[in-house]
C-alpha cells in the first residue's frame, strides 16, 4: 500500500476479531492524538474507500481508523459466509474498542459515527459509556419509517412548487410509501430506488458523481474486489436491514453519560436533519453541542469537507478543555 501523504500513521490491516480477521485502516499524523473510529453506514457501506475526499485535515488531529464491519467490503471479501446481526456487531464493534486502545495506549476513544454507524454508536455509549470520550453523529438515524415518510413529503413538495409533471407522475406511480413498516424486500427496495432518484434530482439525497469514484479507484487501498463486496450488500446484511426497519432511537430516553455531538447536513432530507434536531433537544448528556453544515446533504463530509472540518474542529477543542 503507498502511503502518498507520508502520514507517519498509515496502516492496512487484518485483526482477530471474535472468530475472523477484519479489516481496521489507520492514518494520523502523531500518535499522541485522540484515536477516532469512524463507523461508516448502509448496513454494509464501507467509506475507508472514501478517505482521500474528505479526511486529510482530521487526521492533523486526530488518528483516524476506518473499520469494515462484518458483512462489508474487505471484512466480507475476507469472510463471504460470516455474516452480522445487530447483537454480533456489537461485539466485534466493543473488541475492536479493545484494540485500538491497546495498540495506542488509550484509556478511551472518540467515536463517529455516519448514518447506520450512527445507530451503533448510539447503542455503544449506552451500554458501555467507559470506552468512549465522546460520540459524533453524522447524517444520524432517529428512526427509519419516518425518515422515510418524512423524505418522501419533502421531494413531494418540491416537485410540486417547481410544476415538474413528469416527475410528480413518477413519484404518484410508486405507489404507497413508505407504507406502515419498512421491510427491505425487493418492493421496497425498489420503490426506495424510485424515491432516491427523485430526491437526487432535487439534492434532497447522496448523488454520487464521478469525482467520487474516482477518489475511490484512486484509493491506495482500492482493490476490484470492493466492488464485489458492494454489490453484495443487502444479501450480506439482511438481518442487520431487518433491525434497521424497525429502528427508533426514541424507545428509550434520550439520555448519555458521554458528550454528544450533532453534524448535520442542511440539505439532508435522506437522513432528514429536522428529525435530528427535534432528537437532540431531548438529549441530555454531560456536554452536547449540535452543528449545522450548509449545502451539505447526507454525505456532509464530502459535501462540504472544509466546513465540516471546521465543526469538527471545535468539537475536538471543546473536548480538549
Amino acid at each position: 500500500m503507498k502511503n502518498n501523504a507520508k502520514r507517519p500513521i498509515c496502516i492496512a490491516e487484518y485483526v482477530p476479531v471474535n472468530g475472523i480477521r477484519q479489516f481496521l485502516y489507520h492514518r494520523g499524523t502523531n500518535p499522541a492524538n485522540p484515536v477516532l473510529l469512524f463507523l461508516h453506514g448502509g448496513p454494509g457501506s464501507a467509506e475507508s474507500l472514501f478517505t482521500r475526499a474528505f479526511q486529510e485535515s482530521w487526521e492533523e488531529i486526530y488518528t483516524v481508523v476506518h473499520w469494515d464491519q462484518r458483512g462489508t467490503g474487505k471484512t466480507l471479501t475476507k469472510n463471504p459466509d460470516q455474516l452480522p446481526d445487530f447483537e454480533l456487531l456489537m461485539q466485534d464493534l466493543l473488541v475492536v474498542i479493545q484494540y485500538l486502545k491497546t495498540k495506542y495506549d488509550k484509556r478511551k476513544i472518540v467515536i463517529l459515527g455516519h448514518s447506520w454507524g450512527s445507530i451503533l454508536g448510539s447503542m455503544l455509549i449506552r451500554r458501555y459509556p467507559e470506552e468512549v470520550s465522546y460520540f459524533i453523529a453524522v447524517g444520524p438515524v432517529i428512526n427509519m419509517l419516518e425518515n422515510e415518510r418524512i423524505g418522501y413529503n419533502k421531494v413531494k413538495e418540491m416537485i410540486e412548487q417547481a410544476g415538474d409533471h413528469k416527475s410528480l407522475a413518477r413519484l404518484k406511480s410508486i405507489g404507497e410509501y413508505p407504507g406502515s413498516r419498512i421491510v427491505f424486500n425487493r418492493e421496497f427496495l425498489e420503490k426506495c430506488e424510485k424515491v432516491r432518484k427523485l430526491q437526487g434530482k432535487y439534492n434532497l439525497a447522496i448523488k454520487l458523481g464521478l469525482g467520487a469514484w474516482l477518489t475511490v479507484f484512486k484509493s491506495p487501498i482500492f482493490r476490484l474486489s470492493d466492488i464485489t463486496a458492494f454489490m453484495k450488500i443487502f444479501k450480506a446484511n439482511a438481518k442487520l436491514h431487518e433491525f434497521l426497519g424497525d429502528f427508533d432511537l426514541r424507545k428509550e430516553k434520550a439520555e448519555y453519560q458521554v458528550p454528544v455531538y450533532y453534524l448535520l447536513g442542511e440539505n439532508d432530507w435522506q437522513a432528514p436533519y429536522v428529525l435530528a434536531q427535534q432528537y437532540f433537544e431531548e438529549i441530555v448528556a454531560p456536554n452536547k453541542g449540535l452543528y449545522m453544515i450548509p449545502d451539505a446533504g447526507h454525505m456532509t463530509m464530502m459535501d462540504q469537507p472544509d466546513l465540516f472540518y471546521k465543526a469538527l474542529h471545535k468539537v475536538y477543542e471543546m473536548e480538549r478543555q
